[in-house]
């Protein structure tokens, strides 16, 4: 498995079977390399969404209507999908595991909003944000935490679905600071590896993933902070 960070939270993976983008933010993203444009749709499979912000929405109708891959995302956020000219949709919720072949997403549990505001300041609520556990025939097990606080079921998500990878905002602001991530890590996850996200693309929230680093010190869990654009091997 092959995990590139292409900024704030998101994240190309891919697979023997499969080539994935979740949040897929890259227009209006600061730190987003546009050199990673292209690699980012070539052979896509599938689009995974967190929720309904448009700094994890980002690119995804102009990315599923140029490579066709399948959109995967909550219910609400499907059918707005759906308006914007998207057919090949999965959608799912909470608690709810689809089965997509070269691998399966189980929408779990985060503590986060989900909305689209219109050119005219009306919020359209988008079902409820989540994280997202994928599940591999022979590859480790990865869970994006989406935008999110520490929660205490977190540790059920460890005991239904023993996550191999981490990945885990830090930014602080509009989710949990690195302190806090980490304490998440170290409390609830038996994780191999934690990759941070959410940090270093907008002035408002943490440049550095240095508090995350600092709070992990110590721990069984290898910290991976790539460059963006860099590669994590799993």
């Amino acid at each position: 498995m092959k995990i590139k960070w292409l900024g704030h939270s998101a994240f190309h993976i891919e697979t023997a079977k499969a080539k994935i983008l979740i949040d897929p933010f890259f227009t209006g993203n600061p730190a987003f390399p546009d050199s990673e444009r292209t690699a980012a749709a070539a052979g896509l499979t599938h689009i995974l969404l967190t929720h309904g912000h448009g700094d994890h929405v980002g690119d995804t109708v102009a990315i599923a209507k140029e490579t066709g891959a399948i959109v995967v995302a909550n219910f609400d956020l499907c059918m707005w999908l759906g308006r914007h000219g998207i057919s090949n949709i999965e959608p799912g919720n909470t608690g709810g595991t689809i089965q997509l072949g070269a691998f399966s997403a189980t929408f779990v549990n985060a503590l986060h909003s989900s909305a689209q505001i219109t050119e005219d300041g009306v919020s359209h609520c988008l079902g409820n944000a989540n994280g997202l556990v994928l599940h591999f025939d022979d590859e480790p097990t990865l869970y994006h935490m989406g935008d999110t606080d520490i929660f205490s079921d977190m540790a059920l998500v460890q005991e239904l679905h023993q996550p191999d990878i981490g990945i885990v905002p830090i930014g602080d602001r509009f989710t949990m600071g690195g302190a806090v991530a980490a304490l998440a890590c170290q409390r609830y996850f038996k994780f191999n590896t934690a990759i941070p996200c959410h940090y270093g693309s907008f002035p408002i929230i943490d440049r550095t993933p240095e508090t995350f680093v600092t709070g992990m010190d110590g721990a069984s869990t290898l910290v991976a902070t790539p460059e963006i654009g860099g590669v994590v091997t799993a």
